[in-house]
């Protein structure tokens, strides 16, 4: 049964910076609100842990690797990781790993299996006080986005299941219909989402001034700072001393301060998980060319 495509809208700025954009295909809101509209960040803001992660669990599910692919190639994405935070300035390693795990899928494929894999382990860990701010944007007429690391067709498939206009996301570079495994541009990461939600805003013809940004980490303080109104959602430490030094609203939905990390992984545990699907998949190819 052949899918239907969704367009993903890509812009590059005067200074090169690049971002994707992918709407789904909701109704328009009956009155609309053409010039606001809200932010959200997704892994620990909209969802509990990481949806790299969960994406890594539902492959895992599938066998497309195993327990053994993951004990062998964890301490790769570990040192990936050590690395790139000691040499913040430097992303050329993080480009370069980052959709390795994606080299020669079909994006329909993803797409389809960001679907099945959202529907059995993502939508039960959607915060549903989030969830609940987001509806209120929706239902003031506002247009409501996702702003993600993943790429962009899969924070399309979560947007959608969401009930959200769409989504900003890493541009994964697609030949025939297939990912290469590279990058277009920039990761969708601190100061990268700030940038797209600006050039959004161009394109678009949004207020900043009128719009809102949620997120549950100082590394999104460039895109709080953008907006008029910044929200922090399960804050972390840094962030909620940034959310009280400027008087931004604190919302929290965990059972308690410290209980975040309860049944939730660590972003240490989704890189590992990360590595291990970059591993795996590609021992899976070689198994099947074999």
């Amino acid at each position: 049964m052949a899918r239907s495509s969704h367009k993903v809208t890509v812009s590059t700025d005067a200074e090169g910076h690049t971002a994707g954009w992918a709407e789904t295909d909701l109704a328009p809101v009956s009155a609309p609100d053409p010039t606001a509209a809200a932010f959200f960040d997704v892994d620990n803001t909209m969802m509990q842990g990481a949806s790299i992660y969960w994406f890594a669990r539902g492959l895992a599910s599938r066998n497309y690797f195993t327990t053994a692919d993951l004990a062998r190639f964890a301490w790769q994405q570990l040192r990936f990781r050590l690395l790139a935070r000691e040499h913040a300035g430097d992303m050329s390693l993080a480009k370069e790993a980052a959709l390795a795990f994606v080299e020669g899928w079909r994006v329909d494929d993803v797409e389809r299996l960001a679907e099945e894999i959202f529907d059995e382990m993502m939508a039960p860990r959607i915060w549903a006080g989030t969830h609940q701010l987001a509806q209120r944007h929706l239902d003031a007429g506002q247009r409501v986005w996702l702003v993600s690391a993943a790429p962009v067709e899969i924070g399309r498939v979560i947007a959608a299941r969401l009930g959200l206009t769409g989504a900003i996301g890493t541009v994964a570079e697609v030949v025939d219909g297939a990912y290469t495994g590279r990058l277009v541009g920039d990761l969708m990461h601190g100061p990268a989402k700030a940038e797209a939600v600006t050039q959004l805003a161009a394109v678009e013809g949004l207020d900043l001034t009128r719009c809102a940004a949620y997120s549950d980490s100082a590394n999104d303080l460039p895109l709080l700072s953008t907006v008029g109104r910044a929200v922090a959602v399960n804050p972390d430490g840094t962030l909620l001393r940034q959310a009280r030094q400027h008087g931004w609203e604190v919302r929290d939905f965990r059972t308690g301060r410290r209980a975040v990390r309860i049944a939730v992984p660590s972003t240490a545990a989704a890189g590992l998980v990360a590595g291990a699907v970059t591993a795996g998949l590609a021992l899976q190819r070689r198994r099947r060319a074999g």
